[in-house]
């Protein structure tokens, strides 16, 4: 054999074992180093996770609506950015944890829960909450951990959730380490609440750790890939995976979509009916009912629907242009860490990612304008980023006040240049992702069992600061009025200040289709219907209650010689202009036959005393008092702040006179009722 044959058989066989080797070397070409793609685990248990991935330090998160996710991802990135710590963060649901307590010593844990309902931990929380409430003495007492909960002040068992984690961790032998947070989404203050009690936090685990805290730098999570084409793999604003084209949906004999549907995948629903609620025309109240007719969608009185919308034309076109994006630019993420998920369907494009998937009209943190720093377009505007991020009042005034988003923000600051040097990276990481809204359920399961009802004021109002343009608008809401709009065959491009794309991405929702799912409530009626019930339910609070009464004359209708007991609805509106279903109430007092009761409080009639449903609840104290003593249920809905709090006030002050009781012995009663069920509140 001459040099010749033996450097082609040579050559042969290296081609076959590159053939045979082909995906181990792809994946080797494809990683810059070990620690781009960590190893992936079937397991549950958080403490092997944790090892298999190579981390340092734990961050979970209990979140219902997406809140206390997006707080958990904001600390783990910054605590991995200004002290190189290996941060795995996690959703307390996917996990068990029995084997915490073999954590090592020097691995952490913070987490950060949500309260929900009446004190209620979030429903993926459950199985944690019963692993800690039941964790005996001493068998958590290596665990060290930090806990940021989030919770409204108005609500009577305010951070419920959180503070009962502390005690159950507490109780077990687990070290708190630093101070219990709490933020207050009641009093508006979550976002400072959180920035004071992380600095604190991060000073606290400096020490413990013995860390050393350099400049902060931001370090992508994810390879962004930029692709060629879109073909049917490719998201284009789809809100799950399942909608693609490359991903059969499953259909019944009615070629209706077949669930589950929840929070991973909505049923995309037809609107079927809008109509605007108010008189007035200078503001706006919409009824909206969505058909879910063999979806086996199934809800209960009481419960919620999850609208997923999406951002408003007008908003897109900013964002897109205060980063100088190119909408049409298709990119895909690949995680460097396998314990982070891709937070929306990817591949897509940028302008879906904007238009679908990006909060890009939310409220903005102080935080964002100090990440921010580092792609100042100049040194003035540095500057002026590291001034607010650093002074809250200031931030407060100027920003704040005047309801900017971020893209407003920004344009202000530089004075309407566009901020060229952000990476897309940074956006995606930075930005939560757009979350469903939810609306108080207001037909009834027992009259209406193939529709859902909810309604909606339209938030869209002039920026109260006077060197502002524009108005202030909300997302869903004014998504709903468009398309009620549209329905209705009525012009859209004048009587609105912002305008959506209607028919969806690939025309998913073409033909007046917006993605559903409900979430289930605790808000329920007495199961006898003899028992006396007090509703309290304010504006778009009536809400609710719609769906109760509509509940009771459906049942009255389907049984016979059934007594009901007393049912009284305390409503309060502006006039007569803003009066929620004004028609429908009379007729469902003639059909109840006397056991149907509204009380009407209009609090702004011209050349009258303001009036208010706390104030009517003081009227019929007597009649109130004697319901509460036959056993009735107590139902509030609506503003917390105001509203609510006056409402317990008064009920406080009832109970007082009518039982000759010290108020605070009233409101432990009022507590009392609570903690049976018999207050229930459903407020925001």
């Amino acid at each position: 054999m001459d040099n010749t044959d033996l450097g082609v058989l040579c050559a042969l066989i290296l081609a076959i074992a590159i053939y045979l080797k082909r995906e181990q070397i792809k994946e080797f070409i494809s990683s810059n180093d070990d620690d781009i793609m960590a190893s992936n685990s079937d397991s549950r248990d958080v403490v092997q996770v944790l090892r298999e991935n190579n981390k340092n330090y734990l961050v979970l998160f209990a979140s219902q609506t997406g809140t206390a996710e997006d707080y958990a991802k904001k600390f783990a990135k910054e605590l991995a950015s200004k002290f190189s710590l290996k941060v795995m963060c996690g959703d307390i649901e996917q996990y068990d944890f029995e084997n915490i307590n073999e954590l090592p010593d020097n691995v952490f844990v913070t987490l950060f829960i949500s309260t929900y309902g009446e004190g209620d931990f979030p429903d993926g929380a459950v199985q944690f909450e019963d692993f800690i409430s039941n964790a005996s003495e001493g068998s958590l007492d290596t665990l060290k951990f930090s806990l940021f909960g989030l919770g409204n002040s108005t609500y009577e068992f305010y951070n419920g959730a959180a503070r009962k984690a502390l005690d159950y961790l507490k109780a077990a032998g687990a070290t708190l380490v630093g101070d219990f947070g709490q933020g207050d989404d009641g009093a508006g203050t979550t976002d400072e609440d959180y920035m004071t009690w992380k600095g604190n936090t991060f000073e606290t685990l400096k020490d413990k750790l013995h860390l050393d805290e350099h400049e902060q730098k931001f370090e992508p999570s994810f390879v962004l890939k930029k692709l060629e084409s879109i073909d049917d793999n490719v998201a284009v604003g789809e809100p799950s995976l399942h909608y693609l084209p490359c991903n059969k949906l499953t259909y019944n004999s009615e070629k209706v979509q077949v669930g589950p549907f929840d929070l991973s995948q909505p049923f995309i629903a037809p609107v079927v009916k809008t109509y605007e609620l108010f008189k007035n025309t200078d503001r706006n109240c919409i009824h909206t009912e969505f058909d879910v007719s063999g979806s086996n969608i199934k809800y209960s009185t009481g419960d919620h629907l999850a609208v997923w919308p999406s951002n408003a034309t007008e908003k897109v076109d900013q964002f897109l242009k205060v980063f100088n994006l190119d909408p049409g630019m298709i990119f895909d993420l690949k995680p460097l860490d396998s314990t982070i998920k891709v937070p929306f369907p990817t591949p897509t494009t940028v302008g879906a990612a904007v238009r679908q998937y990006l909060e890009i009209s939310g409220p903005i943190s102080r935080q964002i304008f100090g990440q921010l720093v580092q792609f100042a377009p100049n040194q003035d505007i540095k500057q002026k980023l590291i001034d607010l991020s650093t002074d809250r009042d200031q931030f407060a005034i100027e920003i704040t006040a005047k309801y900017f988003d971020l893209a407003d923000a920004l344009l202000r600051l530089s004075e309407g240049k566009p901020w060229s040097t952000v990476p897309l990276e940074f956006l995606v990481e930075t930005i939560p992702h757009l979350q469903p809204r939810y609306y108080s359920i207001s037909s009834s399961s027992l009259s209406e069992k193939q529709t859902i009802h909810i309604t909606s004021v339209v938030e869209n109002f002039p920026n109260p600061s006077s060197d502002v343009e524009g108005n202030v608008t909300g997302v869903t809401t004014n998504l709903l009025r468009n398309i009620q709009l549209a329905q209705n065959k009525q012009e859209t491009k004048d009587s609105m200040p912002v305008h959506y794309n209607l028919n969806g991405p690939r025309d998913l929702l073409a033909g007046f289709k917006l993605p559903v799912h409900v979430r289930r409530s605790t808000f329920r009626l007495p199961s006898n219907p003899a028992t006396p019930v007090i509703m309290v339910g304010p504006g778009t609070g009536v809400a609710p209650f719609r769906g109760f009464v509509r509940e009771r004359v459906k049942f009255l209708e389907k049984q016979e010689n059934i007594k009901l007991g007393k049912h009284i609805l305390f409503y309060g509106s502006r006039n007569q202009d803003d009066f929620l279903y004004q028609d429908e109430w009379p007729e469902y007092s003639k059909k109840l036959d006397g056991a149907f009761e509204m009380i009407v409080a209009h609090s702004r009639l011209p050349n009258a005393k303001k009036v208010y449903v706390q104030d009517k609840l003081l009227e019929r104290e007597d009649e109130v008092f004697d319901m509460i003593n036959n056993g009735a249920f107590i139902y509030i809905c609506g503003d917390a702040k105001g509203m609510a709090q006056g409402v317990h006030t008064s009920l406080v002050d009832i109970l007082t006179r009518k039982k000759a009781i010290a108020k605070e012995d009233a409101a432990e009663i009022i507590k009392m009722l609570k903690t049976t069920g018999r207050y229930q509140e459903d407020v925001w």
